[in-house]
């Protein structure tokens, strides 16, 4: 998928994913490899954006599980057809219970969902595993003898090997902690707020228009209200909402009045939007 660290870099950046070197090593070794990678770090840093740049420059279809609180087999997995197997009894009715048994539970009533789906698939594939962390504990033993063995296993028809493994990103905004045995069968990435050159090239690259004085001051406030105690710091998607929205406003600089206007676009708590309008400083900036 990768020759280097430089590729997976360079690659990544033509599809507007600007990888620090941490990033872009940590995916090379999973892809090399052939490790699932677990992605950790607070909400719109790009963990998501990750698996779709590898996709992307892959030329690899994306297969997302969206987790969630109570997710369980037979949306992560398979689940077989009822109706369809309740049709086929119905039409068999002259058959013995053990020849529609045998045919109920054949591969034309299987509904394969994301896990499954990924593993069977025999052309490139990305597998994201997206916020983890929101799902039960009961959903990471599911996911053990995938990311182990890239298998799945069905009773009624048996183990399902995969023949060309995908590449599988897991997510985490780290709102529970997980499992030692889930985190040992991957390689770990935390992708954190970044340093203030990369996320001032981030904001030029997604919103290419942006004055680059405004940009590097859009930067150095968004990193001052990171410093604050808030309730939610903003994140990179919200840096770069709020300099499209500069954009959008015409704004050519920031005073305190174009600043605590859109404020509601950084923040997203009240509490927060109250705390940074009294103590934000721009001239100390």
């Amino acid at each position: 998928m990768f020759s280097s660290v430089d590729d997976v870099s360079a690659r990544l950046a033509v599809t507007g994913y600007l990888a620090s070197p941490a990033v872009a090593t940590t995916a090379f070794l999973a892809a090399r490899l052939g490790k699932p990678l677990l992605v950790e770090g607070p909400a719109g840093v790009g963990k998501t954006e990750l698996a779709k740049a590898v996709a992307e420059v892959a030329g690899a279809r994306l297969v997302r599980l969206q987790c969630y609180e109570g997710v369980d087999e037979s949306r992560a997995l398979y689940e077989w057809n009822h109706a369809k197997q309740l049709l086929r009894i119905s039409a068999g009715r002259d058959e013995s219970w053990d020849e529609t048994r045998t045919d109920i539970f054949g591969e034309e009533f299987l509904l394969p969902r994301p896990l499954l789906t990924a593993i069977r698939g025999d052309e490139p594939t990305v597998l994201l595993i997206d916020e983890i962390d929101k799902a039960d504990v009961e959903m990471e033993g599911l996911l053990l003898e995938v990311l182990s063995d890239f298998q799945v296993t069905v009773p009624e028809l048996g183990t399902i090997t995969a023949t060309r493994r995908p590449f599988v990103v897991l997510t985490s905004n780290a709102g529970r902690e997980l499992s030692e045995a889930l985190r040992r069968r991957c390689l770990f990435l935390h992708i954190g707020f970044p340093e203030d050159e990369l996320e001032r090239r981030i904001v030029r690259l997604k919103v290419p228009d942006l004055d680059e004085a405004l940009a590097a001051s859009v930067v150095r406030v968004v990193g001052a209200l990171r410093a604050m105690d808030l309730r939610k710091a903003p994140s990179v998607a919200e840096t770069v909402d709020w300099a499209r929205t500069l954009l959008a406003l015409g704004a050519g600089a920031l005073d305190e009045t174009v600043v605590r206007d859109t404020l509601g676009v950084l923040l997203k708590h009240q509490e927060d939007v109250q705390k940074a309008a009294a103590k934000l400083d721009l001239d100390a900036l």
